[in-house]
């Protein structure tokens, strides 16, 4: 980590923010439709982890919006996804829950739970095989680790040995339910400490992440084999947009936001990397102006034509 990464890492999570609060405020003008997951308070996670990860293929969750734009996908398109328009990183057909930029080797979101753990199990199998230097990494959610396919990708890419980093997002909650309620410890990686090596790291702090993720990618790029990272974080907003949250209290809630994210990366910069109040205003001020060109352009952007609807339905020999 250096100063220019850590503010980068800032400005990327100022962005997602900007971004997510944006994408709130669109859809209830009804600019935006169907499901909308938002990341707000986990941005640390998702921008540090996505630098840290800087090769290989990236499976994630339906909250990845942020993930998204900090692998590299333009937040333009990305906002025009959103808006169901046919210049969105998915021509407008998945919105919210299916960011898909196969040029950055991000393959998520998925709207199953879990169901992208398997396929980033067959992928990470493929990079085996073929040799490459390159690993995989999954990122899901505390309640995806309930799931049966969650156990048999354990299994199967320890028993091979495959170059894959299970990234567990734990903000304890999968919807609203506890994860108390439905399993018997807090800690996930448990589940994981059978089949291989298990570390975990506070998800709010963005340098102790990117340090991590670091660390655990050398060293399934060595030959290691895999590695599951559990990250304790906290979102702010109910699961989605429809969620009003009301099983969180305002006690708990104040707890949470008590260890944002970017206020700690703010301070950080401030105190470590000896940045000055101007250089930190300038990469907010930019942040809230891309996030602000990203909404004009997706409201101007046009919307699908009829004939998308038959595209990409059966993949092309080659």
């Amino acid at each position: 980590m250096n100063k220019l990464l850590a503010q980068e890492i800032y400005y990327e999570m100022l962005l997602g923010r900007a971004f997510e609060y944006a994408a709130k405020e669109n859809y209830m003008k009804g600019n935006i439709s169907g499901f909308l997951h938002l990341d707000i308070g986990q941005e640390a996670l998702s921008v540090a982890a996505m630098k840290a990860f800087e090769k290989g293929d990236i499976f994630a969750t339906y909250r990845e919006h942020v993930m998204a734009m900090a692998r590299g996908v333009e937040p333009r398109a990305v906002m025009a996804e959103l808006f169901g328009k046919a210049d969105g990183v998915s021509g407008g057909k998945g919105g919210s829950m299916h960011l898909f930029e196969p040029s950055r080797f991000f393959y998520g979101g998925d709207a199953i739970v879990g169901g992208h753990i398997p396929n980033a199990v067959g992928c990470a199998y493929a990079r085996k095989y073929q040799g490459s230097e390159d690993g995989v990494m999954v990122i899901f959610g505390d309640g995806a680790s309930n799931g049966g396919a969650f156990f048999e990708s354990l299994n199967i890419a320890a028993a091979q040995k495959l170059p894959l980093l299970f990234l567990c997002e734990n903000n304890e909650y999968a919807i609203g339910t506890n994860i108390k309620r439905v399993a018997p410890f807090r800690e996930q990686a448990k589940k994981a400490e059978p089949y291989m090596l298990t570390m975990s790291v506070d998800g709010t702090d963005a340098e102790a992440v990117y340090e991590t993720i670091t660390k655990a990618r050398e060293m399934i790029e060595d030959g290691h084999g895999p590695i599951f990272v559990e990250a304790f974080t906290c979102r702010y907003e109910g699961h989605s947009v429809s969620d009003a949250n009301t099983y969180r209290s305002a006690q708990e809630m104040a707890h949470c936001k008590a260890k944002d994210s970017l206020e700690h990366c703010r301070k950080r910069l401030i105190e470590k990397w000896m940045c000055s109040e101007n250089e930190i205003v300038t990469l907010e001020q930019k942040a809230q102006k891309v996030v602000e060109d990203a909404v004009t352009f997706a409201e101007s952007a046009p919307e699908p034509s009829l004939d998308a609807l038959f595209e990409h339905i059966f993949v092309e020999e080659v």
